[in-house]
């Protein structure tokens, strides 16, 4: 099929069919130390219940509720780590630390500041039953899902599963993702351009943003516009990689050969997204379950169809329950208009007014400006038409970075 008579889709239809040819990635046990940022495939059940032992919440004194308002006889210590080994006997109390195990018999823990010792003795003001401390389970129950399926492992989540003992989780696989630039017009950063050839500034910026989603990427480098050496290169290519992502060779040019390859050895389910930039993106499915986009070869194009159809396929191998990135109602700072039949994904950053954050433009949005993508914080969809988006408008934003 010629890359001009492939349907030319809505973007989310487009974004549909990806997402539904795109397979989850199996799982496997990692150590604690390199799960930040992996995906859980099983929940994590407690073993037990936390905390395992009544724990004090603060410095004081421990007792029992109903021995007030006489003095207390203080009668030891327990600290962190160092309990004290026997039960609390009527009228008395011990010094207690922050996270120290209560004691049988005492019920309530009274703060060191409120209390007034004498020697050996003690005088509490009156207490409730359960006050500063923490009872064995308050914080998690034994047979408790604390984290489910999907969840993302951050310091919060490695520090329960350390809390619990666990020294490993499941967690699905990262795709592993070969990447290249194709075009006989390119060289390598840090080459001289000859005439008509330009720096495949693509590949890094492409390579930067998979690994951001959560990839393991290799970087084949630039592909020539020679078929034979084109299919030899992603075969090869493919028989360690989950997924190919190429940049440029997509369009309808007679130099354009990613679309005809991956019709030849899978099946191209995407060929045009009715969306600007990025119209020429591609989607097929390879065989062994393997996956292919194709990206336009305008730097902006790239990125944009990266964040809108390629990074919520990758969040999908990894098990992530949210595939896409999250939305903001922003208020728009400028008239944006998208003339034709095409959804633009307008840059913008946003600044704070008041309590509403304001989208503004990132200037012209050229394709071919990277400028307009750098330091943009959020995409814009636009619809088509001349009625667009007036200023002052409510919108959905795709967040990018708020940094």
């Amino acid at each position: 099929m010629r890359a001009s008579t492939y349907p030319l889709l809505e973007a989310s239809e487009a974004l549909r069919t990806v997402l539904e040819a795109t397979p989850v990635g199996g799982v496997e046990r990692v150590a604690v130390g390199a799960l930040r940022g992996r995906v859980l495939g099983r929940d994590v059940i407690a073993s037990h219940q936390l905390p395992s032992f009544p724990a004090s919440a603060v410095d004081g004194y421990a007792h029992h509720s109903s021995d007030h308002p006489q003095r207390l006889s203080v009668v030891g210590e327990s600290a962190a780590g160092r309990p004290w080994d026997r039960s609390l006997g009527v009228g008395e109390a011990i010094r207690i630390l922050t996270g120290a195990v209560v004691p049988e018999g005492a019920d309530a823990v009274t703060m060191l500041e409120d209390a007034e010792e004498l020697e050996g003795w003690v005088r509490l003001p009156l207490a409730r039953s359960g006050q500063n401390l923490h009872a064995p389970g308050a914080d998690v129950e034994a047979g408790q899902v604390v984290l489910g399926q999907g969840s993302i492992v951050g310091p919060a989540e490695l520090g329960l599963l350390g809390a619990l003992g666990l020294a490993s989780a499941d967690v699905h696989r990262r795709p592993r993702v070969a990447l290249m630039s194709t075009g006989d017009e390119l060289v390598e950063v840090g080459t001289e351009p000859g005439p008509g050839q330009i720096v495949d500034s693509n590949r890094w910026a492409l390579n930067a943003a998979l690994e951001e989603a959560g990839a393991v990427v290799t970087m084949l480098g630039i592909a020539p516009d020679e078929p034979g050496s084109l299919r030899r290169l992603v075969q090869e290519a493919l028989l360690e990689h989950d997924v190919l992502v190429t940049s440029g060779g997509v369009s309808v040019g007679t130099h354009d050969l990613v679309k005809p390859l991956l019709a030849e050895i899978g099946q191209v389910l995407v060929g045009r997204v009715k969306v600007r930039p990025g119209k020429p993106f591609t989607f097929a499915t390879l065989p062994g379950g393997k996956i292919a986009f194709g990206l336009p070869g305008f730097p902006v194009s790239s990125l944009v169809t990266l964040e809108v159809f390629v990074r919520p396929a990758l969040r999908r191998m990894q098990g992530m329950a949210r595939l896409e990135r999250p939305l903001l109602t922003v208020k728009m700072g400028f008239d944006a208009r998208s003339p034709g039949d095409r959804t633009d994904y307008h840059r913008v950053r946003l600044e704070a007014e008041g309590d509403q954050l304001v989208a503004h433009s990132t200037g012209r949005q050229s394709s071919s400006r990277l400028l307009s993508m750098a330091g943009a914080q959020a995409l814009v969809r636009v619809p088509p038409g001349e009625t667009g988006l007036a200023a002052g408008s409510l919108v959905p934003a795709m967040i990018l970075d708020l940094n």
